[in-house]
């Protein structure tokens, strides 16, 4: 068994969203960049996912637009559909941006072909073992190729691993400012199946979300066409993951839209539905995708985000490398971009899940039922929404009896609103962190006292 030695400039674990792009970002710019994936050649980007892609017109150009389009199956969806069978109600709410279902394969496929066009050299087969570290500075991972060890070395290296990332347990990340505040219980376990209709869904236009009956679960239909739909359920890893996949089950069997159904595919992953990390960074290590909690933690949606973290990820990896010293002040700006362009949004947004975990099933559909689809849209989406003296009203007359939920709304709205304007304030160097963390976490702490929900951090 011979060792395989190699040195690159930027060493990447995960051939996902943000590892592609991060090595297309690099690659352009002449650097040697090698993606390793645990994955065949053929089976690389056959993931867990809903296939749902919001913002799907706007994507980083280091790997080109067009090369996505074939992935993109369904382009005519443009709305959510909330079934709510307790209130025998079907919610249509508008979602901001441009909407698709891709199938994932196909795209994992496109941007894996994007990223090599650019330059980048792919390592398939390769499970990634440990991390190499020289005093405190990550250099490099070890691992197994087809069964044979090998040892990749560079100045900076980018975890796109995915959720709960095998490098961040190895690593010794305790001097670091790397967020190491991650417990399972902040993540969220989904199964998916594919499944094929005889006609078309009436619904083809939509992606339908439907709650469970506990407040930790919600079903969804995806339809990558008029007849070949994503059929998955999401629930909080302290729920009984079986339970609620057998809800799945008794669902699809329960829909006459489904009947002589066929199921082609079967998968399930771990989403991080939790805020962004606090820092993504270490000393010659950056994380990026759901490596890093860059996932819309009410919805679960993380490609698009996924896509410019990596590109962000690229692009500090490469002036840290000019730098000539890949430390934390040399990776910070790569924090920052996260922060201001999608990360206050997402953390603000998690505040939802935190009430969600405190609220009941039929409370929680009561205050669905209540708001307008517009607010919803943007309490889901952007992480606020305005809510005015005549909605507060209309609300009040149509849950008499759940006033007690839609006060807690209020206030718990007013908070992540502060929290949304605490991020917005995220600061410009390491060691400003631990005071911004501080002040954070007083206002989290009155969101736990105002939701009545159990720490979540």
């Amino acid at each position: 068994m011979t060792a395989r030695e190699v040195e690159v400039d930027v060493a990447i674990v995960g051939a996902g969203t943000a590892g592609c792009y991060a090595a297309a970002t690099i690659a352009n710019e002449g650097y040697d960049v090698l993606v390793l994936e645990r994955k065949s050649a053929t089976e690389a980007g056959h993931i867990a996912c809903g296939d749902a892609l919001k913002g799907a017109d706007q994507f980083p150009e280091s790997i080109p637009r067009s090369k996505l389009d074939a992935s993109m199956t369904n382009t005519e969806v443009d709305h959510g559909r909330f079934e709510l069978p307790e209130h025998d109600t079907v919610l249509e709410i508008p979602v901001p941006g441009e909407l698709a279902v891709i199938d994932r394969w196909e795209y994992g496929q496109a941007i894996i072909e994007g990223a090599a066009e650019a330059g980048a050299e792919f390592g398939y087969d390769t499970v990634v073992q440990d991390v190499i570290q020289d005093e405190g500075r990550i250099t490099g991972v070890r691992g197994r190729r087809r069964g044979d060890p090998i040892t990749v070395e560079a100045p900076v290296t980018i975890d796109a691993a995915g959720a709960l990332s095998i490098l961040q347990d190895k690593a010794d990340l305790e001097a670091a400012t790397f967020d190491t505040n991650v417990t399972y219980s902040q993540f969220c376990s989904a199964y998916r199946e594919i499944v094929h209709v005889q006609e078309e869904v009436p619904w083809k236009d939509a992606l339908v979300f439907k709650p469970t009956k506990r407040a930790a679960g919600y079903l969804w239909y995806f339809p990558r066409t008029g007849t070949e739909i994503n059929a998955g359920v999401g629930f909080q890893m302290n729920e009984e993951p079986m339970t609620l996949v057998d809800d799945l089950k008794r669902d699809l069997r329960s829909r006459p839209e489904f009947e002589g159904a066929t199921v082609t595919d079967k998968l399930g992953a771990a989403l991080p539905t939790r805020r962004p990390y606090d820092s993504a960074v270490a000393p010659g290590l950056i994380a990026a995708g759901d490596a890093a909690g860059h996932i819309n933690p009410t919805t679960g949606g993380g490609i698009a985000g996924a896509a410019y973290a990596g590109e962000y990820a690229g692009e500090q990896a490469i002036r840290a490398i000019e730098s000539g010293e890949p430390d934390e002040d040399a990776l910070w700006r790569y924090n920052e971009r996260v922060m201001d362009h999608f990360g206050a949004r997402y953390a603000a947004l998690d505040v939802y899940n935190v009430m969600a975990t405190a609220v009941d099933v039929d409370d929680l559909t009561n205050l669905l039922v209540s708001l307008p689809g517009e607010n919803l849209a943007e309490a889901l989406y952007s992480g606020s929404t305005e809510i005015g003296w005549k909605l507060k009203l209309q609300a009040a007359v149509k849950t008499f009896g759940y006033w007690g939920t839609i006060l807690n709304f209020y206030r718990t709205k007013r908070l992540a609103d502060e929290l949304l304007d605490h991020y917005e304030r995220y600061p410009d160097r390491p060691e400003s962190l631990a005071p911004w963390q501080r002040e954070r976490d007083e206002i989290m702490e009155r969101i736990y006292e105002t939701t009545g929900a159990e720490a979540k951090y």
